[in-house]
């Protein structure tokens, strides 16, 4: 069966991105825009790892990741924040499990999907 990823990014261009390359991957992957609902939209889909933006329109990915951190369902779900602002904020104190910088890489994005999920097994 083929793991699970939920991404939410606000730039369609990135969404499309991170969506086309975890599909070839071989990732069975749920895009959004929207974070208004993230939180039921992982509840209903169990994913097996969470990418969110952290700067996002209407709301924080790194409150986000606390929300996903702190559910019941879901608090043993890693999550990779991504941000263009990495030397400003320290990420990890939201609870994320990885933080990539954007612009990223595409291998780094895979090679960092696959250690959190080995990591979570």
């Amino acid at each position: 069966m083929l793991k699970k990823i939920l991404v939410l990014d606000d730039n369609m261009d990135i969404l499309e991105v991170v969506h086309e390359v975890l599909t070839y991957e071989h990732f069975e992957v749920n895009s959004t825009s929207d974070s208004k609902n993230i939180v039921t939209v992982a509840e209903n889909y169990r994913p097996d790892l969470i990418i969110l933006d952290y700067k996002l329109m209407d709301d924080n990915g790194g409150e986000i990741c606390r929300r996903i951190k702190s559910h019941h369902q879901l608090h043993k779900t890693p999550v990779i924040i991504f941000s263009a602002y990495t030397n400003k904020t320290d990420f990890y104190s939201f609870g994320c499990d990885a933080v990539i910088a954007k612009p990223f890489d595409l291998t780094e994005l895979i090679d960092t999907v696959n250690s959190c999920l080995q990591l979570s097994l």
